[in-house]
């Protein structure tokens, strides 16, 4: 286990998100993206009625269909389980993100079209981890391509996180005209 032991606990929520990308013969690609929530005690429901221990309180599908620049071409979105009756509805609204890009900007524009009451909370929090798959379900076609350049001619990667800073080892062997750190 990678943390440290916990002390002594009783498990009472369970949230599970499964994301997973695939190449179409079309030559799109399908993200698809999965929460599900589960309580490990009953719980009475806002609108009447139990959740019995372990049933999904969550069960929530999430699918976008993409290009290769990640232009979003088609979404679909379907909940299985939700605590209120008016939960399902939010799945539509996920619809207003064709045409969107993932890429800079794509979790404020998400919000501004679907959060509050235009969308469903948890199908917009899914939107993060499908993203990201997205990204990386592509990840192969950006490494055959050349490296995007900033307007200083410097790798837009650079410095977009710790294993890219500028003085970093893997910035030093990637691309030394642009390695900031010391010469040891």
């Amino acid at each position: 286990m990678p943390l440290p032991a916990a002390e002594p606990r009783r498990e009472l929520h369970w949230r599970a998100v499964e994301c997973r990308g695939y190449a179409r013969e079309d030559g799109l690609y399908d993200i698809e993206a999965r929460v599900t929530d589960r309580r490990s005690y009953a719980l009475c429901r806002p609108e009447g009625g139990e959740q019995p221990a372990g049933a999904a309180v969550h069960d929530m599908w999430l699918r976008l269909t993409v290009d290769e620049a990640l232009r979003i071409h088609d979404v679909a979105a379907a909940t299985d389980a939700a605590p209120h009756a008016a939960c399902p509805v939010g799945a539509a609204a996920m619809r207003r993100l064709v045409g969107e890009r993932i890429g800079a900007g794509f979790t404020h524009r998400s919000r501004a079209l679907l959060g509050g009451v235009l969308g469903c909370t948890h199908l917009l929090e899914l939107l993060g981890p499908a993203a990201t798959t997205a990204y990386q379900t592509l990840v192969h076609r950006r490494f055959a391509a050349p490296d995007l350049l900033d307007g200083a001619g410097r790798p837009a990667k650079i410095d977009t996180c710790i294993a890219y800073a500028a003085d970093g080892d893997l910035v030093r062997r990637r691309w030394p005209a642009h390695w900031t750190g010391r010469p040891a």
